[in-house]
């Protein structure tokens, strides 16, 4: 028998569990009444903030993602909040100079944020050391998530050769950021085997229900070592989020790696989000097809959310009739351009490349400026070398960099802050508006009218109260 060693958990149901499932539509009202109850559970920590929700909060959801973040910090006192950072990217789509990922940085640990979860499109780890930097400088806890991904150059020596450049980097934790559900339960124990035997820190696994393997993946991993898992709460578990907490609880209830979290407690917290989910299916916002297995996941190693969109691509063109090829096409797009990860943005570019190389009958006749920014080296650097031909056709003889990206961009924050200055009512508005111009100007004017609208009310109630 192992010795004792409790797994330790991290709550994704305020982040990627809605994230995966309702397009990051949760509102912060419907999450606070909860965080008394989720704060006794004794989880690692839990995920709450970056991903996507900052852009869906001011977007969809006309929220301050800043305000949210400080209402769950008072209420959660005894449990660590994490959040999804997209290395030199910060939330938005694009590298950003040191001095905002600094900032961003900065004002995230400021407002709440115990653990930052760092991760690069590229495995490029280059992309990685300002938020590094700037995370030990506050004092936060700094992880590494590498984005997991199959292919002839990801060996177990590749895993284990990147721990320990993460180890040297200065980072407090390691997670393997499976987005596509695409590591299978005995690769999962060798994966953690090698990257123990690699480095001391600790390191997480992250996957998704997607290819209906995770449960079991977690299983092994745990067996192998791993030191934190990341669930979901059950009505939002399973499909394209996370394996179910309360499930994975059960699984080492009595073994040496028994979590020891209530299953009272935490059928309350279900009960409290089950009304919510059926809510989602009765409007639409959950559709059940992302509750089931996507075996396709396994077949052709592409994420979920790269298929759909594929799909809509081709149905727009009047193509349906292409998707067998375009799915064929989509690892050789993927090994011309140095094998990359599919996560945002690599998917997206490798997708729309394949795509488009089908439905114009010659591969690359057409490149998307995302494509030739990558063969541009403006990303970063792939594990293997690009393709010289098919770079060549895309990019001619223009200018490929192998510096850090960012290298190249000076600093521009007092910019933005001059910019945005009629708008500005906290510090953190001027990141707001650096991530995101457009959308956070209309938040900014929402917002405004809010105020107005109160302020009018206030004065009409006074001069009720004092009739001149």
């Amino acid at each position: 028998m192992p010795e004792k060693k409790p797994i330790k958990i991290t709550e994704t149901v305020l982040r990627d569990a809605h994230q995966s499932l309702i397009a990051t539509r949760m509102p912060t009202e419907l999450m606070l009444p909860i965080v008394d109850k989720m704060d006794k559970v004794g989880y690692h920590s839990v995920e709450c903030w970056g991903g996507a929700t900052f852009d869906a909060s001011l977007r969809f959801l006309k929220e301050d993602p800043w305000e949210r973040l400080r209402k769950l910090r008072d209420g959660f006192k005894n449990t660590k909040l994490q959040m999804l950072f997209r290395g030199q990217n910060i939330l938005g789509y694009r590298h950003y100079a040191d001095d905002v990922v600094e900032y961003f940085v900065q004002k995230s640990i400021a407002n709440g944020i115990d653990i930052i979860r760092i991760f690069d499109c590229l495995n490029d780890l280059r992309n990685l050391e300002c938020a590094v930097r700037a995370c030990n400088k506050e004092k936060g806890h700094a992880q590494i998530a590498l984005s997991y991904t199959l292919g002839d150059a990801y060996t177990l020596d590749y895993w284990m050769s990147v721990a320990k450049q993460i180890e040297e980097m200065g980072a407090d934790s390691i997670c393997i950021k499976d987005m596509a559900g695409l590591l299978v339960p005995y690769e999962a124990e060798k994966l953690i085997t090698a990257m123990k035997s690699a480095t001391k820190l600790p390191i997480q696994l992250h996957t998704h229900y997607t290819s209906g393997v995770a449960s079991m993946t977690y299983l092994k991993a745990v067996e192998a070592g791993v030191d934190v898992i990341d669930c979901a709460m059950s009505p939002f578990a399973l499909g394209t989020s996370q394996p179910a907490t309360e499930v994975m609880v059960e699984t080492f209830r009595g073994t040496p790696y028994d979590t020891g979290y209530d299953q009272n407690l935490l059928a309350e917290i279900a009960d409290y989000f089950r009304p919510y989910r059926e809510e989602c299916l009765k409007s639409g916002l959950l559709d059940p097809k992302v509750l089931g297995v996507n075996i396709k996941t396994l077949m052709y190693q592409v994420p979920g959310g790269m298929l759909s969109n594929m799909v809509s691509q081709l149905k727009e063109q009047n193509a349906s009739d292409k998707y067998d090829e375009v799915l064929q096409e989509i690892p050789r797009v993927r090994k011309d351009f140095g094998e990359p990860p599919l996560v945002t943005p690599s998917s997206q570019i490798v997708g729309t490349q394949a795509v488009f190389n089908v439905l114009m009958g010659e591969r690359y006749k057409v490149a998307t400026g995302e494509t030739k920014d990558l063969l541009s080296g403006k990303y970063g650097k792939t594990v293997k070398p690009f393709n010289a031909e098919v770079q060549k056709k895309v990019i001619g003889d223009g200018e490929v960099i192998t510096c850090r990206p960012a290298d190249l961009i000076p600093n521009e924050l007092a910019q933005i802050e001059e910019k945005m200055k009629q708008w500005k009512q906290q510090d953190e508005d001027v990141l707001s508006y650096a991530l995101f111009p457009q959308v956070a100007v209309d938040f900014f004017k929402y917002r405004q009218a809010q105020q107005e609208k109160v302020d009018m009310t206030q004065a009409d109630s006074a001069n009720a109260a004092y009739p001149v």
